[in-house]
């Protein structure tokens, strides 16, 4: 399961004719750690048995937890799984996509088993840049008698040391177009017609529609083969200083948003 967190800021990150000459939009920006919400729907998994499941995965995973890779059907990001047990509180996640390694991840549970720890290096990119980060945990509810301590419902309360990378991208306005650049190598070019657009970089997005709701606002509209997967409102502060950003995740039915700073 792709990390909450670069799932929505690599993927999820945008105003007609009537524009001035410089959009409120055209910039470098960067996601503000300290503001980031993250979905309040927690993540089921399980580890039992030599098991590993994923519940809330789309689609869902269950595979053999034995270290080796586990072949996995529908998820554009990865092919094969393989779940390490390290010890009794701590599993380690390798993905790989056509034989690459494309993730990994360790996750740590608490001894009080009422939080975890997690840190991943995510080599998704396009452009073969690497995304590094941590986070924290909170467990909502309890695994099956006898499971691992990784079992259980967990809701993503932080995020820490992402990598400057993996929360930056640029956009420009030209006109009724806009293109938005990150430095892992997404990109698009879109008019404000709301007409698809090619997204480039990102094996999940096929594509992009952008519309203008208001002043300093615009709504992004992600597609998987036709699909809508995620809608993204941003919004302009009066200052021109932060970006607000709400995203509706329609894959995984679930919401969060964070702030960005303009950089440039």
């Amino acid at each position: 399961m792709k990390t909450l967190l670069v799932v929505a800021l690599l993927g999820a990150l945008l105003m007609p004719s009537t524009l001035m000459a410089q959009s409120a939009f055209d910039g470098t920006w960067k996601v503000d750690l300290d503001k980031v919400h993250p979905p309040k729907k927690p993540d089921v998994l399980v580890l039992k048995n030599g098991m590993f499941e994923c519940r809330t995965c789309v689609p869902p995973i269950d595979i053999k937890a034995d270290g080796q890779d586990q072949k996995v059907v529908g998820n554009p990001y990865f092919d094969t799984m393989a779940v390490k047990v390290v010890d009794d509180h701590t599993i380690e996640r390798t993905e790989k996509k056509d034989g690459k390694v494309v993730l990994t991840a360790q996750t740590t549970v608490a001894a009080d088993s009422k939080t975890a720890s997690f840190e991943f290096t995510d080599n998704t990119s396009s452009n073969g840049a690497t995304v590094t980060g941590k986070g924290r945990m909170i467990r909502v509810a309890k695994g099956p008698y006898g499971s691992h301590a990784m079992s259980g419902s967990w809701r993503t309360a932080s995020y820490g040391g992402v990598s400057d990378n993996g929360l930056s991208f640029t956009y420009k306005v030209d006109g009724d177009k806009v293109s938005m650049t990150t430095p892992t190598g997404q990109s698009y070019e879109a008019s404000f017609s709301g007409a698809d657009a090619p997204y480039m970089g990102d094996p999940g997005t096929s594509s992009i529609s952008v519309k203008k709701l208001g002043k300093n606002v615009i709504q992004e509209t992600a597609m998987r083969d036709g699909k809508v997967i995620s809608v993204s409102k941003l919004m302009v502060a009066a200052d021109g200083k932060t970006m607000d950003i709400a995203v509706t995740d329609t894959l995984h039915r679930t919401t969060m948003s964070f702030v960005a700073d303009r950089q440039q």
